[in-house]
């Protein structure tokens, strides 16, 4: 993978992740790097989920909306995950 591979997969996990950050209700306690981190790995989830099914050469909405829920699981599960943690030692 060159560079540009990489650079790329990361714009692209920024903007899953924020959109999927968008979705979930309330204040997330998710860093910015672990949105990144679950965007990228949304993105090549939901693409390997609906790729196969693609019919279209354009914009592919129904692998972008998978891709986007898929973030905002992960974002919600980070953030219960990461909730539940700090308030464990508060007790």
């Amino acid at each position: 993978m060159e560079i540009g591979g990489i650079i790329s997969a990361i714009v692209i996990g920024l903007v899953i992740g924020a959109l999927g950050r968008l979705v979930v209700p309330g204040k997330q306690n998710v860093p910015i790097w672990l949105t990144i981190g679950i965007g990228i790995v949304a993105a090549l989830i939901g693409t390997a989920i609906v790729g196969p099914l693609r019919d279209t050469n354009g914009i592919d909405w129904i692998e972008i909306l998978a891709q986007v829920v898929l973030a905002a699981v992960g974002v919600a599960l980070a953030s219960s995950l990461r909730s539940g943690r700090s308030s464990r030692g508060i007790r």
